[in-house]
């Protein structure tokens, strides 16, 4: 009972991060940053509308990762593109970024609870 509860919460608390990440930082434009980043490493050209774009797919990925539909997919997805997405960071605008390289740890700890929630707390897995 416990772990269903863990994962519940943990669940929840994941799927917060994209729907925050995507609609407030991204699709809102509230955190400008983002927007900055997407033109340096892809061109200022369309970077709003590719900003918007990959805030409506984190929101996506907060849907996905709520309804606990094809769950590891979606977990080792969810961990393949916040690694990728923080080695580009890392590597081409770490100036951008709110704690400049050490955004990584809190990447790798992003990754590890996603790991976490989806193969040793989730009790459809066990």
């Amino acid at each position: 009972m416990r772990n269903i509860w863990t994962h519940k919460i943990l669940i929840y608390f994941i799927g917060l991060v994209w729907l925050v990440n995507g609609l407030l930082c991204k699709v809102l434009n509230l955190v400008p940053r983002h927007e900055q980043i997407v033109a340096r490493i892809l061109g200022g050209r369309y970077s709003r509308s590719l900003t918007l774009a990959i805030g409506v797919s984190e929101i996506g990925m907060a849907v996905w990762t709520i309804s606990k539909i094809k769950s590891r997919y979606n977990a080792m997805l969810q961990m393949a593109i916040v690694a990728a997405m923080n080695l580009l960071e890392f590597f081409l605008v770490p100036d951008l970024l709110l704690w400049g390289r050490v955004n990584a740890v809190f990447a790798f700890f992003f990754i590890l609870l996603i790991y976490f929630t989806e193969f040793k707390v989730n009790p459809s897995q066990t």
